[in-house]
């Protein structure tokens, strides 16, 4: 949607900008102008999407006109031109709807807000408890985790201990076993070094 330039001197001139604070579409010379009177004031630039930004004014093709109305059908702000079933301007979007003036609903906006905000503080609060004790199950199961797997590492090193002091019993008993059945080594010895000293005999 193009807007023209707030002032009657340059009312045939695109705006470039939008002045929130003093409510005006400003053109190229006027904006220049516009920050060194007012430096103070936010002026939005046309090129971006004006939906994302609340300037008080229509965003229907052609209307351009503030909003003054407020649309209970459509839960949606409107202008005059969004009401009027003028012949020429064709039907307004909202002209069998059942329209107020935002002053008789700001009230009860607000208390809506109001709520919303507090619903939403309720919401945040459980969801912080909930990831609390998330995060605490989460730690426990880590802690049990670890426990487990300690207690089995000292489960087989005892097991591992056992098994070697076994094996050492078993090695002695064979040693004492075949040494008390069998002849001594040393007694073998002995005995090859008969025909030695039989010959020399």
């Amino acid at each position: 949607m193009e807007y023209k330039c707030s002032s009657e001197e340059h009312k045939n001139l695109e705006a470039i900008s939008y002045c929130h604070k003093c409510d005006i579409y400003l053109c190229n010379k006027c904006e220049n102008i516009h920050c060194k009177l007012c430096p103070k004031h936010q002026a939005y630039k046309l090129n971006h999407n004006l939906d994302e930004i609340f300037t008080g004014y229509c965003m229907e093709k052609d209307h351009n006109e503030k909003l003054e109305f407020f649309c209970k059908n459509h839960n949606k702000l409107c202008c005059a031109s969004c009401l009027c079933k003028i012949k020429d301007k064709g039907k307004g979007q909202h002209n069998k709807c059942d329209v107020c003036i935002i002053e008789s609903i700001e009230k009860d906006k607000k208390n809506k807000l109001v709520e919303n905000i507090k619903n939403l503080q309720n919401i945040s609060n459980t969801l912080k408890d909930s990831l609390d004790k998330l995060n605490d199950i989460f730690k426990e199961i880590t802690e049990n985790k670890e426990k487990i797997k300690l207690e089995i590492q000292n489960i087989f090193t005892k097991l591992r201990n056992s098994i070697n002091e076994r094996e050492d019993s078993l090695l002695l008993e064979v040693d004492n076993l075949y040494s008390k059945t069998f002849f001594d080594e040393a007694l073998i010895k002995e005995c090859e070094k008969l025909p030695n000293k039989v010959k020399l005999s």
